[in-house]
């Protein structure tokens, strides 16, 4: 594969790139568990559901999860450092659009809108790290750093969103990314390098509009069978509806010249299974913090800041395992590493 690639590639220039990197991308890590802990917040000042706190959690994963691989193709086309900044924009926007959102149906559709830069920024910072981080030692320290951050967001957002929430309204929890956006743009623009590859296939955009709307289908049903009953035709048709277009999307991928998803990797049971384990992994967690700053808060009557300080054990702990999980995977493999993370999750 050629790639092209300006910047001068040394080795100062090289570390202050990443530190771009990770500082813009802690706001996508960051914005998840910030959100978490305001989710009580909303119900009292928004009047929000159940089903409505899923949607406004969902919409961002769902745009973001379904484009994600779209953009990353985008990037190789027209430059990864400019759809990194256009991601830094439009997350910045649709974080500035939640905020002063006043009611659910916009604070939704807002959080979808980040997704979108979100799925902007994310691919196209890993590509520049593979490409200016050549060594494969310092590539491998980046990428720690690079997934460190997540850890490190993860850690800081209940602590930032609780003490954002006992001095200001709950818009703050979200207009917060706006300064790192616009600083992350500013530093990006004369340190981070732009590549691109001339040969990398088109974005299959009607693949990710197929994954997003059958995924959006399904998840419709399931959130809102609670409300309506499995068996009511609002959740039934909607829920055959997501799965044929899922259906659909498969056989799209398999007679797609450019797919978004090549499939055949699937066929690697060594790839499925990590794909199964992570998925599986993110469901407990994710499902976790969902239910857990809701009855912290509701049930035990915390504050928001006290909520998000009895999280820390948890959002600390991710960020010290982290960047030290590639370092465990090379010592015993990746099936101990992945199995002995699921076992200590469901103890």
């Amino acid at each position: 594969m050629t790639t092209e690639i300006a910047g001068d590639g040394s080795h100062s220039s090289r570390w202050l790139t990443l530190a771009v990197l990770c500082f813009s991308i802690l706001i996508v890590n960051l914005d998840n568990t910030v959100l978490n802990v305001a989710l009580p917040t909303l119900v009292r000042d928004l009047g929000a559901t159940s089903s409505e706190l899923q949607w406004i959690v969902d919409a961002y994963a769902l745009v973001f999860g379904g484009l994600l691989l779209v953009f990353g193709s985008l990037a190789d086309h027209v430059g990864r450092k400019r759809t990194f900044i256009a991601g830094l924009i439009a997350f910045a926007c649709g974080s500035a659009w939640a905020a002063f959102s006043g009611s659910v149906p916009v604070l939704i559709a807002a959080r979808a809108s980040m997704g979108i830069g979100a799925a902007l920024m994310m691919p196209s910072t890993l590509s520049i790290i593979t490409e200016v981080f050549r060594d494969d030692a310092e590539r491998q320290r980046a990428i720690g750093f690079w997934a460190g951050t997540s850890g490190v967001g993860f850690a800081l957002g209940p602590i930032i969103g609780g003490l954002l929430l006992s001095h200001f309204w709950w818009g703050s929890v979200f207009l917060i990314n706006v300064p790192i956006a616009v600083l992350g743009v500013c530093c990006a623009i004369p340190l981070v390098p732009d590549s691109r590859n001339p040969h990398a296939s088109r974005p299959d955009l009607f693949g990710g509009v197929l994954s997003i709307a059958g995924v959006g289908l399904v998840l419709w049903s399931i959130i809102e069978a609670p409300a309506h009953g499995w068996s009511s035709s609002l959740v039934v048709i909607p829920g055959l509806a997501g799965l044929a277009v899922i259906g659909g999307f498969i056989a799209w991928e398999h007679t797609s010249a450019h797919p978004m998803l090549d499939l055949a990797f699937f066929r690697r049971r060594s790839f499925s299974m990590a794909v199964c384990c992570m998925g599986l992994g993110a469901f407990a967690l994710l499902g976790t913090l969902f239910i857990l700053t809701q009855f912290l808060q509701f049930d035990l009557g915390y504050s928001a800041l006290e909520a998000g300080v009895r999280m820390l054990p948890i959002a600390v702990t991710l960020a010290v395992v982290s960047p030290a999980s590639s370092l465990l995977t090379r010592a015993v493999g990746m099936k101990l590493t992945t199995a002995g993370g699921l076992l200590l999750a469901a103890v």
